[in-house]
């Protein structure tokens, strides 16, 4: 097909012809190289036409332009992502020491997702790694949907990793130390998990759940281990298979009632340096064969109410004490005094005999301690709840959201490090003063609008031109976390005349040489 004159006027580079394809798009003309001649035998040498390097489009030769691959936004989510990982760096050490890059990278990547996007889906996934500073933190991690299900499930199959894992939180723990053990019920409506069973509590809501045990380290205020059992299980007998399955060898357990010392009596006898600080029930008999509501005295120093307090020893090693919290037991008979109007139930031989418990804790444990240790020990305790309160609401675990028992072990494995990082990230915001006067959702919604461009230098500063569009508070923020330098401040202006400045200048510098 002839190519028209107009087009062939154009100017190109030289040794080029015109091809027309005929088509109507905009590459209809295209323009190539005049290779060499090619010689044909006993005939003339015939011409050969080489590469497109352009295009003739609307009468102007436009070049070539060779595809890359493409390499992303230039642009990502910065504030939000960098505060995870300034407090997980020794998390993502731990994991380089046991796993291979490679996954230890998709563990890190999955991990800070769940904490910076709160109850992020699979298939979400991939999409937020690339829009924030976790690709760039925890390059080439595979998070397609059908990639994190047989991820999870690698995971939870390789047991023996795991508790290397868990090994490394543990031993940071000294004998001194208090271990908090609770557990929490996930619902999981999985009908291929053999962990998903009716709980007591599930019963009641027509679904059925997981148990998620937790041991938190209250000096180190951080969870250190933690494990799913089915959740028909009770606490009584998932507390000895949590305490050996993950060789908690020191500390002083901190349980509740639930987690009773004599479902461990044989693992105490094999640990020497693991004891116990555990409530036992209002009617057990030895509060009366004790008289520990005989009480000898009032804790010192406690601000918020007045405590009484009873130390005495059992025998065999071990101690009890009680405790009667004016402030609850007010609480207590308040609460008791309304349900018996609301009942019209109230029984007066019943009342005398409840009030005098009103308030009152009692305490079992192998250790000779001061009774206002114990009673702070058990206070302190308040920190698993809000493990879980955190876990629950600020993370949206509530759900497992996964399909068969290694991969719901798998995900709980990643659960279990965004805990430990949303609790830094807590410490770390209180310790900046951020949390008076917003919520923790609040302040990581802040950090996440502040982006950063993908190719900027470290240390992050606040007055680069590195930053997007971050308004100042956030800027604020970042300063306070630790995650941008401030700007240098403009030096303060001098008041006065210049002869003013001149004479209060000149007396510096006399005062400099005296």
């Amino acid at each position: 097909m002839a190519v028209p004159l107009s087009v062939r006027m154009v100017e190109r580079p030289v040794n080029t012809i015109i091809d027309d394809s005929g088509g109507n798009g905009p590459f209809r003309y295209s323009v190539r190289e005049r290779a060499s001649a090619k010689y044909v035998s006993g005939g003339n040498p015939q011409p050969s036409n080489g590469r497109v390097i352009g295009h003739i489009i609307r009468n102007k030769f436009v070049p070539k332009v060779e595809k890359t691959a493409a390499s992303g936004p230039d642009m990502l989510s910065y504030g939000s992502a960098a505060l995870v990982r300034s407090v997980a760096q020794d998390i993502l050490y731990d994991l380089l020491d046991i796993y291979p890059a490679k996954d230890a990278y998709a563990i890190m990547s999955i991990a800070t997702l769940r904490v910076i996007r709160p109850s992020i889906t699979a298939g979400r996934m991939s999409t937020h790694y690339k829009r924030t500073f976790v690709c760039v933190d925890y390059p080439g991690a595979a998070l397609s949907p059908n990639t994190i299900c047989v991820f999870l499930q690698k995971l939870g199959q390789d047991g023996d990793k795991r508790k290397l894992f868990y090994q490394k939180r543990i031993d940071m723990v000294a004998e001194e130390h208090h271990i908090a053990i609770d557990g929490t019920l996930k619902q999981d409506t999985s009908t291929v998990n053999d962990l998903s069973e009716f709980s007591y509590k599930a019963r009641v809501k027509g679904c059925k759940d997981i148990s998620v045990l937790y041991a938190y380290d209250i000096e180190l205020m951080e969870p250190i281990c933690a494990e799913i059992f089915p959740g028909n299980s009770i606490d009584a007998s998932s507390y000895p298979a949590f305490i050996r399955n993950n060789n908690i060898r020191k500390g002083i357990i901190v349980a509740d009632k639930g987690f009773p010392p004599s479902k461990i009596a044989d693992l105490l006898k094999e640990r020497p340096e693991l004891h116990f600080l555990t409530p036992i029930k209002r009617n057990d008999k030895r509060i009366v064969d004790n008289s520990m509501l005989a009480f000898e005295g009032v804790l010192e120093g406690m601000i918020d109410s007045r405590i009484l307090f009873k130390k005495c020893a059992i025998g065999g090693g071990r101690f009890l004490y009680s405790f009667k919290d004016s402030k609850r037991a007010a609480a207590e008979e308040a609460g008791y005094l309304a349900h018996t109007e609301k009942k019209h139930s109230f029984d007066t031989a019943e009342y005398v005999r409840k009030k005098e418990t009103f308030g009152v804790i009692v305490f079992e444990s192998d250790q000779d301690l001061h009774a206002k240790t114990i009673y702070l020990c058990y206070e302190d305790r308040w920190m698993l709840e809000l493990v879980f309160a955190r876990y629950k609401n600020d993370e949206c675990l509530d759900k497992t959201n996964v399909q068969g028992d290694f991969s719901l072990i798998g995900s709980e494995f990643i659960n279990f490090i965004s805990t430990g990082a949303t609790f830094r990230i807590l410490r770390k915001a209180r310790a900046a003063t951020l949390l008076a006067g917003m919520s923790y959702g609040e302040l990581m919604d802040d950090l996440s609008s502040a982006w950063r461009m993908k190719n900027a230098p470290e240390p992050p500063s606040s007055d680069d031109a590195f930053c997007v569009h971050t308004l100042n508070c956030v800027f604020s923020e970042l300063e306070a976390l630790g995650l941008s330098v401030p700007a240098p401040k403009p030096a303060p202006k001098e008041s006065g005349s210049a002869q003013e400045r001149y004479g209060r200048a000149k007396t510096k510098k006399a005062k400099r040489s005296a």
